[in-house]
């Protein structure tokens, strides 16, 4: 069985997730801002407030822009009919390259088996068994049931970014709703809310204390990937090896996912310009640590 299939098969309970985070921002869009600081800055009554305020807002804005980004966004696709260059037409740089069946009416014949198999091996994601790449999705790090899609190189900047920008607003809520659930039985018992909005204001504050906890995991978990250079898929092959052939240093690293463009690293967008000098941004082609080398 390829359980690559289960991804379509996860689509259904994705598109119920789907509801669940817009149902989740619009609660604490009504607790945070509605219930909590809008009364305060009715009366002019914080600067901390309208600093809340504001940040909310930029944070909730980078977070849909994102997160609909990675919904949308295909995350890349091996081609059907490709295969890897001869040894000898491998451009230096340490880089491999991806060709078409259809431009090869006769493939060398010079190429060894071994040859072919340690070019197959530097071939990020080629499988052995199905004599291709990731069936599923390039440079795939993993299926997120959240976005209703695949994690790979195509979106994996947009991945991360929905991912962090969640956790910063997550916290935000957390932080701004805590003095409301420190004071949640003696608001209850002043009425100064009603019993509805006291739950809403609860059940929001749990919700992002909750998310904003495991998130923080998932942070670190990703960031110490993204040092390396390296997917959740390839943690394990990563174990095998003293050097990470991928492994570039952690700013070469960064940019083969987020680009050079320092302007829109926070952004859930490419410059033409990376996309045009960062082939790795596509999937195809990924260079390696020259002293990894075969």
């Amino acid at each position: 069985m390829n359980p690559f299939r289960l991804c379509s098969g996860l689509k259904v309970l994705g598109y119920f997730m789907i509801v669940i985070v817009f149902a989740i921002v619009a609660l604490s869009y009504y607790a945070v801002v509605l219930l909590t600081l809008a009364p305060h800055l009715l009366h002019a009554r914080s600067f901390t407030s309208f600093l809340s305020f504001l940040t909310f807002h930029i944070l909730l804005v980078l977070l849909m822009w994102s997160y609909i980004k990675v919904v949308i966004q295909d995350p890349g696709s091996v081609p059907e009919n490709w295969k890897l260059v001869s040894e000898q037409n491998i451009e230096e740089g340490n880089s491999v390259a991806l060709t078409d069946y259809a431009s090869i009416e006769n493939p060398t014949p010079t190429v060894s088996t071994d040859q072919i198999e340690r070019r197959q091996s530097q071939f990020r994601g080629y499988c052995s068994q199905c004599q291709n790449g990731q069936r599923c999705v390039l440079k795939m790090d993993h299926h997120c049931i959240w976005v209703v899609n695949c994690v790979g190189s195509r979106n994996y900047k947009f991945f991360l970014l929905f991912v962090m920008y969640t956790f910063l607003t997550t916290t935000l809520d957390t932080l701004v709703l805590l003095p409301s659930f420190i004071k949640f039985f003696r608001q209850a018992k002043n009425h100064s809310f009603s019993p509805d909005n006291i739950a809403v204001v609860f059940l929001a504050f749990v919700l992002n204390l909750a998310f904003s906890l495991s998130l923080l995991c998932f942070v670190i978990m990703h960031a110490s990937l993204l040092s390396s250079n390296t997917t959740s898929v390839e943690v394990y092959e990563k174990k095998k090896t003293v050097h990470w052939k991928y492994d570039l240093g952690w700013k070469r690293n960064f940019e083969q996912v987020f680009g050079a463009n320092k302007a829109l690293w926070f952004l859930p967008l490419f410059s033409k310009k990376d996309l045009e000098n960062i082939p790795a941004l596509y999937g195809v082609e990924f260079p390696t640590r020259s002293d990894t080398e075969e």
